[in-house]
Formats: C-alpha cells, structure tokens, sequence
C-alpha cells in the first residue's frame, strides 16, 4: 500500500520501491523503502509502521532541540504534522522524520545536497496520503 506512494523525483534516478511486512505475536513491523541518486548525491524515502516506528518518533514527542556549530537536530511542524529535521554541516547530510501516526513515520534522508533542496524533495511525497495509507489495518 505504500510502495505507490514513493513516487518519482525529477532530476533523480530512482530504484524500485521494495517493502515488507513482519508479522509476530503481539506485535509487527511494516515498511517500504525506495533509493534516489543524482549524481553523487543520493536520497533514501522510507515508510515504517510498527514498534520500530514508536522507537524512532521518541524524540519527536520530546520536543528535542539541538544547535551545534558542525549540525542541529530541530522537532516543528510542517503541514499540520510533527517532525524532526537533523543535518550535519560538514558532510551536507541529514534527514526529515514526519510523524503519521503513533506507530507510523515517513522518514527522508539525504547526503549531498543542502538542507534547503532535500526539504523541497521531501514536499514532493504526498505525507497525507501515506498517513491515510498507514491508518488501514
């Protein structure tokens, strides 16, 4: 259900979406992936759902801030939803986590390219319809 929401980015050459999806007692884990290059810069879209996804949103809910002179790690809002944007200065690399849902993250990272630029890219997913997406059971 995610895979078709990992859409094309122009000026990039994007790799097959592939997903899976864990089942366990008491407890699962779906996710879907797709990897973009461009020369070499590269960018890597992915959908988590399950356990693994409350892990990752922890700093999220915690309002986590961080400034430093080599990067920063930023929690805000962006169309109605919590994120968290990190970026390191040095190696022009970072990452966007959108939170969908309690068990659900849409997250975009990204080396080569400024802050600025993979913010842009990340715009480019529809995070509204991935959030509906991850609300069907």
């Amino acid at each position: 259900r995610f895979l078709p929401l990992l859409v094309d980015l122009d000026g990039w050459q994007g790799k097959k979406a592939d997903g899976m999806t864990l089942e366990m007692t008491g407890s699962g884990m779906t996710t879907a992936t797709r990897d973009y290059a461009r020369g070499p810069a590269q960018a890597h879209a992915s959908v988590m759902m399950g356990q693994a996804a409350t892990g990752a949103l922890a700093p999220i809910e915690s309002g986590m801030n961080l400034q430093t002179s080599d990067g920063h790690m930023v929690t805000s809002t962006m169309h109605d939803m919590k994120v968290m944007k990190t970026y390191n200065n040095p190696q022009k690399s970072g990452a966007l986590m959108v939170e969908l849902g309690k068990e659900a993250v849409f997250s975009f990272s990204y080396n080569g390219i400024s802050e600025d630029d993979a913010m842009a890219l990340a715009e480019k997913f529809d995070w509204k319809a991935i959030q509906a997406a991850a609300q069907k059971k």
